[in-house]
């Protein structure tokens, strides 16, 4: 699988985008927060600046929810039966999920804040 053509990796790559869509719920809640998130700053039309921002908050959360279910997969199939270190190692995927999602709403809520004034 290494050193492929760039359009065989991207071709990898969206079917990773594509499989996560079609067979997990969390990282299709997370694009359409996402996508409802876009429409606000359409909305609001907050500086370049807040785009950029929130953009790259999108993006981190994403990836760290792909991230996530590419751990969880994974694992699962490497162990399938309960143990305490995988365990261990899956809520701390969803806790880094979780964390990046914290700081997207911080910078959202900031952004809402400088239209505001």
């Amino acid at each position: 699988m290494k050193n492929k053509a760039f359009l065989a990796r991207l071709t990898f790559a969206l079917h990773g985008i594509t499989a996560a869509l079609q067979y997990e719920k969390s990282f299709r809640s997370q694009v359409i927060i996402a996508i409802a998130t876009l429409a606000a700053l359409g909305i609001l039309q907050p500086d370049l600046i807040w785009w950029a921002l929130i953009g790259a908050m999108i993006c981190l959360v994403l990836g760290a929810e792909l991230i996530n279910t590419s751990l969880e997969h994974l694992a699962d199939h490497l162990h399938p039966e309960q143990h305490p270190k995988i365990k261990l190692v899956k809520d701390c995927a969803a806790a880094s999920v979780l964390v990046f999602s914290f700081g997207a709403v911080w910078v959202a809520i900031l952004a809402v804040f400088s239209v505001m004034q």
